[in-house]
């Protein structure tokens, strides 16, 4: 079988900001919910393995069915906001939309699952339409709506499924907003309530069962920072006596009769504890899971929490005296956000993860060496909303994205000393900002410019320490790096003062410490406070979510003023001299591109054509020519002016532009493209046109073609969807054709070739040759494309960096890696779906 044409090679994303949306399978897998999809996350490899695209709406419960022998998970059971719980099935070791259950009238908030008789599934689904619902999926691929109960005006938070001891009989308990848990059991096919457990005095967040010999515990957190543990037992005929019985001191006992055909039986509820610890509502609990030993199955007494007081707390009971206590405490320190919304627990207790209320994940790992020390782990991370712009660095060793999560940040392979197969990973958030962010240009390597939601545009330079930490992560020469970057006077970092939007440099003499004397006196109030909460870190792996908070910032290096609206489009060119600016515009005045000097940042140029919001910029790769297209559904051309003597400065000059009737684009034209010879390039559109327009240059002299010779030079394409972007490929195919990338706002990416032919009509001159299947495509609007600059995969090219002298085999070897990996070109793409996605496409299989 051919290897596939295109391959994922990372996918950048975090869990959606709910509780419930994280669960760790038996086999290892962390699925969670990112936007309107589940990812699969091995944190072992640290890589997405899959993504499930099924939901229309946010997806905001996740839970693995656990099977009763720990083998790993063979479904998945998923709710969300379009009101609808799915189940998904393991075949072939993909997983595939199996059932749907459909009847709730509001979004889905909670689920959870058990196998009755496998392989029928048990499932409960809390919603914001005040009910509960138990529905059984069989393999009939039907899902029976059970029963439903309804809480009238009140929402239940959170549900969970057990079987009672010793019986097949199923005992959901479900803990809402009046601060109650509520019991109820399956019994002669009614559901009928057991219980209402009190105690609790606000919101319960979470419930949890666990089996432990015999007996069920059941772990609930509230909003009133407590977590509370009940016992469920059966009662026997005997125990019953003993009631009577005043010297015996116990805890109070609630009882309840189960009837099932004939037989009857009773079960007795106690509280076992309450814990103490939280400062701050705790929104998840979770056991640890149990693991068979010797045939048997245990369950590890061991309990964790995760709270919005920004800790995750491991409770356990003492050996001798039986007290539950807290046996770790992990957290972070620092940033501006709040805690985790959920926890879970790896399936031999030695991880733990929580997910935060900024969508991050946060892992700790159990210390070899040192009993009971728990240390930060490298996890995935991403965009917690729609991700607007990205860019590669001039030499395509890194991608620097931007979204409406108000955050820059800054995506680059781990090359690993094992020598194991390099992954991608965030290693520097440049930018946090108090504004949506928009748009960027990269301006050489270690320089961008950024635009928000603000009529300001902020340029960002590295700092030494992100300089040095990229070496060492990326596996490349430091000082090849420091003296390319101009690094004389490079700052040590940035920090954003407390009440500021501007990210400050921090240099070498400000990280220097008070001495012991000086700390005992403050000389003035603000003293106390520190003004830069940088500090310098040395990285081998890439660094955790608080790190990349508070010390990978980038200063900030300068602001331009000049535009009347919020920022909408970016472009630099390869010679790095010009930046070129666009903002949103409903009047042609507004609607001119500004022009930047990146030597003095001053204002060039302003350069007035289109009367509606300029969407999308590109100069031609030889930096001649600059391309705009426009919400009024034209585009127009500016060649830059030859130098003259008394102006260094670049000029540009309009030199052709489609009119009304002209435009052949009947709607917004979302995105264009050069091809990588300067000669064509390709605007996209929301009325599903993509249309080659060109030549702009001569074959023999390289001369521009006068105005009215560039025109439409390929048949129109339709590619059945709002073409919302599209980038040329900058490596032509094998049989010098081009190759371009087409991004739909239904989520998919098209590539097709084409070749310019002297009679285009006939539509011969563009060939299709792959498209993104269900789980590679995005699942909202792919809002950018970009090739990466050169041949072959990131982090893969210097892997023979071992020299092998006076060996002819190590040569040709080296040479034939060499000549394999430049048949591999890289795209990277943004969406609003959150995510950014890095494809490798070989082109020898397209």
């Amino acid at each position: 079988m051919a290897p596939p044409a295109i391959e994922t090679c990372h996918v950048a994303c975090c869990a959606n900001r709910t509780p419930n949306v994280v669960s760790w399978s038996r086999g290892w897998t962390i699925a969670f919910g990112t936007c309107n999809s589940l990812a699969l996350y091995d944190p072992q490899e640290r890589r997405v393995v899959s993504v499930l695209n099924g939901h229309t709406g946010r997806v905001n419960a996740v839970q693995w069915v656990h099977r009763e022998d720990c083998a790993p998970e063979s479904h998945l059971v998923s709710g969300g906001s379009d009101n609808r719980v799915i189940v998904w099935e393991a075949q072939n070791g993909k997983f595939i939309q199996s059932v749907e259950c459909k009847g709730h009238t509001g979004p889905v908030c909670a689920v959870d699952a058990i196998y009755v008789d496998y392989p029928k599934i048990l499932v409960a689904s809390s919603a914001s339409d005040s009910t509960v619902r138990l529905w059984l999926c069989s393999d009939a691929r039907d899902a029976e709506c059970l029963h439903t109960l309804s809480f009238g005006s009140g929402f239940m938070m959170d549900v969970s499924l057990a079987l009672l001891p010793g019986s097949r009989v199923p005992i959901l308990s479900c803990g809402g907003d009046d601060s109650r848990v509520h019991l109820y059991v399956q019994s002669n096919k009614q559901l009928q309530k057991a219980m209402i457990l009190q105690g609790h005095e606000d919101w319960v967040r979470g419930v949890a069962w666990a089996s432990i010999g015999g007996e069920l515990l059941l772990a609930s957190c509230s909003q009133d920072c407590l977590i509370r543990v009940w016992r469920l037992c059966a009662k026997s005929g005997t125990d019953a006596r003993t009631e009577d019985d005043h010297t015996i001191i116990k805890m109070k006992e609630d009882v309840f009769e189960v009837k099932e055909r004939d037989a009857s039986s009773v079960f007795a509820v106690s509280l076992e504890t309450v814990l103490a610890g939280h400062e701050n509502w705790v929104y998840g609990v979770h056991w640890q899971p149990p693991f068979y030993k010797g045939g048997e199955l245990q369950q590890p007494l061991s309990l964790l929490s995760a709270s919005m007081d920004k800790t995750m707390i491991l409770w356990a009971p003492e050996e001798v005296s039986g007290v539950w206590v807290e046996q770790v405490r992990v957290g972070e320190v620092g940033g501006n956000t709040l805690g985790f919304y959920g926890c879970q627990m790896s399936p031999d207790g030695s991880m733990i993860v929580a997910h935060a209320f900024h969508g991050a994940l946060h892992l700790w790992c159990q210390d070899q060496d040192k009993e009971g020390e728990w240390r930060p782990g490298v996890v995935i991370s991403g965009h917690f909303n729609a991700v607007q712009d990205l860019s590669w660095d001039p030499e395509g060793d890194f991608i620097v994205s931007v979204g409406s999560d108000q955050t820059t940040r800054l995506f680059t392979p781990w090359r690993k000393q094992d020598g194991k197969k390099a992954t991608w990973h965030e290693i520097s958030r440049p930018q946090i900002h108090g504004y949506d962010m928009q748009c960027l240009a990269m301006v050489g390597r270690f320089q961008f410019v950024s635009g928000a939601d603000e009529k300001v545009l902020r340029v960002f330079q590295a700092p030494r320490n992100f300089v040095e930490n990229f070496a060492n992560i990326s596996g490349m020469s430091r000082e090849k790096l420091l003296t390319s970057s101009d690094c004389a006077n490079l700052p040590e970092g940035a920090s954003t003062p407390a009440l500021g939007l501007s990210n400050k440099a921090v240099f070498q003499g400000d990280l220097v410490s008070k001495t012991k004397e000086n700390e005992e006196q403050f000389n003035r109030v603000s003293d106390q406070y520190q003004e830069s909460y940088f500090h310098p870190l040395s990285l081998t792996e890439p660094p955790p979510e608080d790190h990349l908070l508070q010390n990978t910032l980038w200063p900030e290096v300068q602001k331009l003023y000049g535009h009347g609206f919020e920022m909408f489009c970016l472009a630099s060119d390869s010679a790095r001299t010009v930046v070129a600016s666009a903002c949103k515009a409903s009047k042609a005045e507004h609607a001119s591109v500004l022009l930047w000097s990146t030597s003095t940042w001053r204002q060039l140029q302003m350069l007035p054509c289109h009367t509606l919001t300029v969407t999308q910029m590109a100069f031609s790769p030889n930096a001649q020519l600059l391309l705009a297209v426009s919400r009024d559904r034209t585009w127009s051309l500016w060649r830059r002016n030859l130098p003259v003597h008394d102006s260094p400065e670049p000029q540009f000059s309009l030199h052709a532009h489609t009119g009304k009737d002209t435009a052949i684009h009947s709607r917004i034209i979302w995105s264009c493209d050069w091809s990588s010879d300067s000669k064509y390039f390709v605007t996209s559109s929301r009325d599903k046109k993509v249309i080659v327009w060109g030549p702009c240059r001569l074959e023999d002299s390289g001369d521009l073609v006068p105005p009215h010779e560039i025109k439409p030079c390929s048949s129109i394409l339709d590619v059945g969807d709002s073409a919302t972007a599209v980038a040329f490929c900058p490596v032509l195919c094998s049989d010098n054709s081009y190759l371009l990338a087409v991004g739909l706002e239904c989520g998919r990416i098209l590539l097709y070739r084409w070749s310019p032919v002297q009679e285009p009509a006939g539509g011969h001159d563009w060939g299709s040759c792959g498209e993104t299947d269900t789980s590679q495509s995005h699942s909202l609007a792919v809002k950018r494309l970009l090739w990466r600059p050169r041949a072959g995969r990131a982090g893969r090219e210097n892997n023979s960096r071992v020299e092998v002298k006076g060996e002819k085999d190590g040569q040709t070897e080296r040479e034939s890696e060499l000549e394999e990996e430049s048949s591999w070109v890289q795209l990277a793409s943004a969406s609003a779906d959150h995510s950014v996605k890095i494809f490798s496409i070989n082109k020898l299989a397209l």
